[in-house]
């Protein structure tokens, strides 16, 4: 399930723009971490950020003294430029650049972190996939941060899935039980509002 021309649309994203120029930056995002710590899992946990970028929740979960991290993400730019902010503390995180339909690997998350990945996945056979693969590789828990009814239809020019709390817990009913499930606003760079809606949930 190839994409290169959403490979190629995110490289020139993350080439041309500033964090102060995407929507999507946070000085500290607080719902994730949040999530995060309310599974009290201790420092070893294998934590995986799915469409990480340059998002600086690996900064705050390796302040916290996170031990194995994953970022990963379709935009080798993007992640080149968070190994760059992160500098020598880059060597204890784990780079992947994939599309995550594409995502195979061997081994298993005891947290499964996705903000804003989920809801670009407009078909049905790619969220078919992404289920199968966080299914196999999802291990402990699974915080998913999608758009949500009331937040916008589309983000970085392209379209996005809305989803609430019923409808995304519907997704994920086979092999995950909800935990909790909020609706929180994110407040953009320049000032706008985006509605999410945010869900944790645990491997059955």
């Amino acid at each position: 399930m190839s994409s290169p021309t959403n490979k190629n649309h995110w490289e020139k994203v993350y080439e041309t723009k500033t964090p102060d120029q995407v929507s999507w930056t946070q000085d500290r995002p607080h719902i994730s971490l949040d999530f995060i710590a309310s599974f009290n899992l201790g420092k070893e946990a294998k934590i995986i950020d799915i469409g990480g970028g340059d998002s600086n929740l690996v900064d705050f979960l390796l302040d916290e003294g996170y031990q194995n991290i994953t970022v990963l993400d379709i935009s080798e730019a993007a992640l080149e430029k968070a190994k760059k902010r992160l500098g020598s503390r880059a060597e204890k995180v784990t780079f992947i650049s994939t599309d995550i339909t594409e995502f195979d690997s061997e081994n298993f998350y005891d947290i499964w972190h996705d903000r804003a990945t989920f809801h670009f996945l407009t078909q049905p056979e790619q969220v078919c996939t992404y289920l199968s693969i966080a299914e196999k590789n999802i291990k402990g828990y699974l915080v998913l941060g999608t758009f949500s009814k009331n937040g916008p239809t589309t983000c970085s020019g392209l379209e996005i899935q809305q989803y609430d709390e019923e409808s995304m817990t519907k997704k994920f009913e086979n092999k995950f039980e909800k935990i909790k499930c909020v609706s929180t606003d994110h407040t953009t760079p320049f000032n706008t509002i985006q509605n999410f809606t945010f869900c944790s949930f645990r491997k059955s």
